[in-house]
Parts: C-alpha cells; structure tokens; sequence
C-alpha cells in the first residue's frame, strides 16, 4: 500500500472531521448561537449609546467568541477516544502530530471560521464603521486559530476525566489572554485613526509559533492521558 504524504494524511484527517461535524450540525449550531447571543445581549444590556457601543464593541466580540470557543473543545478528541479510533491513530505509524494538526484545522474550520464571517454583521448592532468590520475580520482570522491551538492543549490533557469541559476553561481561559488583547487592541486602533500593524503583528506571531508547538504538545498530551 503506497504511503500517505504528510500532506495527504492532513487533507484526509480535515475531510473526516468535517464530514463528521457536518452529521452533527447541532454542535456547530450551538457554538455559533452562543456567540450572537452573547454579541447581542450587550447593546441591550448597556443602552443604545452610540459612542460607548463602539468603543466597547471590539472587546465584546472578542471575549464573546473566545467564550463560544470553549463550548466545542471538550469535543475534539472525546468521539474518537470514545469509539477507539484515537487509540488506532496512536498506534498507526503515521505521524501523530500530523494527525492532530488536522482534527485542529477541521475543529477551527467547523467552530471558528463561522465565527469570523458572521462576525462583521453582528458588528453592526454597535455601528462600527466598516474599517473597523475589516479590522475585526482579520483579526479574529488570526487569532481565532489559536484559539483551537490551545484549547487543544488543554482537551487532550482533560481527556476522559469528569467535568473535562470546565477543566479545559481553566486551562485554556490564561493562555488566550494575549491573543484577546492584541486582537481587541487592533480593532481600537483601527477605530481611533492609528495603525493596527504592531498588533497584527503579534498576532501573525502567536498563529506561527502556536502552528509550530502545539500539535507536538499536544500529541504528547494525548500519550499521557491514554497511559
């Protein structure tokens, strides 16, 4: 049997995960109707004042798509440590890190890129001006993707232990707090008339370096939970 490329095995773990969300649609819809709930109860909750409205919405949709993550990490791998294919991946001779980068991809492509395209429609409840909706894209582009990164850390660690989606919160919650500032950072500075380059910047880096590390870290987490 010929031997997948790298690349082959990643598009055949993304095109699985994928297919899989798809037959469970009422967990992608659930993370995405939390987040325009949680988006939309804000202009309710602090009254229709324009200037306050912008100044707080690029905090707003941030945290709230951050909160909305941690509802579908629990879920990443506990299918397949359930139904024993996570035990079979870990005994193939294909790389594990490989594998686990694309049920990453497929896990922000299915929970986080919703996200970010419906993102700048609820942006206007808080009339923001439309370089700062581009602004907004872009940055939950880049940061929403390390998100998934470490909340992968943090679900293979948690994998099969009780209360594991309240764990992965605890662990996640503090490594995201840098990505929910530069990223709220650049919508502000778009906002205000400056340049969001610096905070684009950090972002692109923690996207480069969370790319680099956490598919090893975490294969190495799930080695330790399955002991």
């Amino acid at each position: 049997m010929r031997k997948l490329s790298l690349f082959g095995l990643l598009f055949l773990v993304i095109r699985r995960d994928l297919l899989l969300a798809m037959r469970r649609r009422s967990d992608v819809l659930t993370t995405l109707f939390f987040f325009v709930m949680i988006v939309s109860l804000f202009p309710l909750g602090v009254g229709p004042e324009p200037d306050m409205l912008r100044k707080m919405a690029g905090g707003v949709v941030w945290v709230s798509a951050l909160l909305a993550s941690m509802l579908s990490l629990a879920r990443m791998f506990s299918a397949d440590y359930l139904d024993g294919t996570l035990e079979q991946m870990m005994l193939s001779p294909q790389s594990l890190s490989v594998l686990v980068l694309g049920k990453i991809v497929a896990h922000w492509m299915s929970s986080g890129l919703p996200l970010v395209l419906i993102a700048p429609v609820l942006g206007l409840q808080f009339g923001m001006p439309v370089q700062a909706l581009g602004m907004l894209m872009l940055a939950l582009l880049l940061g929403t993707p390390v998100l998934s990164m470490m909340g992968a850390i943090g679900a293979a660690l948690t994998l099969g232990l009780r209360g594991g989606g309240v764990l992965v919160s605890l662990l996640v919650l503090p490594l995201c707090i840098p990505v929910l500032i530069f990223g709220s950072g650049a919508i502000q500075a778009v906002s205000s008339g400056m340049s969001a380059a610096s905070n684009l910047a950090l972002l692109g880096a923690f996207l480069l370096l969370a790319l680099v590390f956490t598919p090893f870290v975490t294969a190495q987490a799930l080695k330790i939970s399955m002991e």
